[in-house]
């Protein structure tokens, strides 16, 4: 298996496992949200190849001393071989070579079978409520 940053190439690929998944939004959205991350930061929009095929995806932002990184998946008939933790494992890596040592994820509620995956991994479960709005334009 290769973890190696996103190319274009990868887009169609990276879109369709996001929505076997459940983690897509609308196509305009995805475009939108990818574009600006490879404009802040190409190397943290990573995925996981195994001969020419993308089978995994991550995408992970630094703030300040923080890093957060999110939208992690992984085609579902490939979950539970290691992909999810080696992604993982890749964008620490590449936090920890900006300087970054303090790693934040957001799980939604409705998917808390994935808390044992990362719980697996060191993280903890921290106590925080997140709000949003959406600006409207």
């Amino acid at each position: 298996m290769l973890i190696r940053p996103f190319r274009l190439g990868d887009y169609s690929a990276i879109t369709r496992i996001w929505q076997e998944t459940g983690l897509d939004q609308s196509d305009k959205e995805s475009l939108n949200d990818l574009a600006q991350h490879l404009a802040w930061d190409s190397d943290l929009v990573m995925v996981a190849e195994i001969e020419g095929t993308v089978v995994g995806v991550v995408v992970g932002t630094i703030d300040g001393a923080r890093a957060y990184f999110y939208r992690l998946a992984v085609l579902p008939e490939m979950q539970g071989s290691g992909i999810g933790r080696e992604l993982v494992e890749a964008i620490e890596k590449r936090f920890k070579q900006r300087g970054v040592n303090n790693v934040l994820i957001m799980v939604n509620q409705s998917n808390p079978e994935v808390l044992p995956f990362y719980l697996s991994l060191g993280y903890e479960v921290q106590k925080y409520v997140t709000l949003s709005k959406k600006l409207s334009s």
